[in-house]
């Protein structure tokens, strides 16, 4: 127990080295099936944005017009007004709960099979294809794509929770806490109330999801339903909380990082694709600089599945393989 317990260095050398010793010995079969999960990533993401702006296009026209004949007449005007913003938020409510639904199919499905394949690999259980992870996963997957909404509906709202407190706090809406007017000082009241306390309710968010983080397994070997595997999850991860937030918080830093870097390499790309619609659209500025506003990050969000995500399953699915051995182990000592 006292070993569950420590954090670790011990959990770098052993837990992420054991990770890239799966990953390494059937990377060809995980990473193959990997690439072609991100390729039609890719092309579903991209189709659902380009629907987007296409369903978008009147309505970014009507703005330049809108823009146009103010300026013609020499008026001030301010952007997207005249009731031209409600219909683009919500053709962009719709592109991202697509991209959202898509976002949580990917992580379903590679969960699933770095289950698999890593149950595969402790049972030293020979070689393995990509199309062989799909089969024995495939079955699965609707249990698994029900344990991820259900963790991140339990994650988002604890997240809602803290951006609603700080919100509240910011229009005045929390007796006895004034927000700091501008070039004040903060008191210790906005201080605690305003800042630490969202801070703190929102650190419960990746605290909970990695209390979670092994349910997808759970749910694929084990055969669990969606609610049971996400508390035998809670129930796995008890007694190594410091062992999984650590996994949790190095694979979170991957990921974060790469995504910071893909922005930042992505930035070169908007020129480019700025210029081609302006050119589609007839030199819409508008539509066009919410092209280039977003597709840095489109960008970034497309390395995640062939960059991090490997790692980030292959972490999660060799921890619970660990937790599940400590468990039976731990069963059969006592019996």
């Amino acid at each position: 127990m006292a070993q569950d317990e420590n954090p670790s260095t011990g959990l770098a050398a052993d837990g992420i080295g054991g990770v890239l010793g799966v990953v390494g010995r059937y990377r060809r079969a995980l990473y193959g099936f990997t690439l072609r999960v991100a390729a039609v990533t890719a092309v579903l993401g991209c189709a659902i944005v380009a629907g987007g702006f296409a369903a978008a296009w009147d309505g970014f026209e009507n703005v330049r017009e809108y823009a146009d004949r103010n300026i013609a007449n020499e008026d001030s005007y301010v952007a997207y007004a005249d009731g031209g913003l409600a219909p683009l938020v919500r053709v962009g409510f719709v592109v991202s709960l697509l991209l959202l639904v898509l976002g949580l199919l990917v992580v379903s499905v590679l969960h699933t099979a770095y289950a698999v394949g890593a149950s595969h690999a402790a049972r030293d259980g020979g070689p393995l294809t990509a199309r062989e992870l799909w089969r024995r996963g495939r079955r699965r997957f609707p249990a698994a794509l029900s344990v991820n909404v259900l963790a991140g509906l339990a994650v988002g709202a604890v997240e809602v929770a803290a951006l609603m407190w700080w919100s509240l706090v910011e229009s005045h809406e929390v007796p006895g806490v004034e927000p700091t007017p501008l070039g004040g000082t903060a008191s210790p009241q906005y201080t605690l109330v305003g800042w630490v306390l969202p801070i703190a309710i929102g650190c419960l968010g990746p605290l909970l999801y990695s209390r979670l983080s092994v349910a997808t397994a759970e749910t694929v070997l084990e055969r669990r339903s969606p609610f049971v595997a996400l508390y035998r999850s809670w129930v796995l991860t008890r007694r190594a909380r410091r062992r999984t937030l650590g996994m949790g918080a190095l694979v979170a830093a991957a990921a974060v990082l790469v995504f910071w870097l893909g922005r930042y390499a992505a930035v070169p790309l908007t020129h480019p694709a700025g210029l081609g619609m302006l050119w589609l659209s007839d030199d819409n500025v508008w539509i066009t600089g919410v092209l280039v506003k977003i597709l840095p990050t489109a960008v970034a969000l497309l390395l995640l599945p062939p960059v991090v995500m490997p790692v980030v399953c292959a972490v999660f699915a060799r921890l619970h393989g660990e937790l599940r051995a400590r468990e039976e182990a731990s069963t059969t000592s006592r019996r």
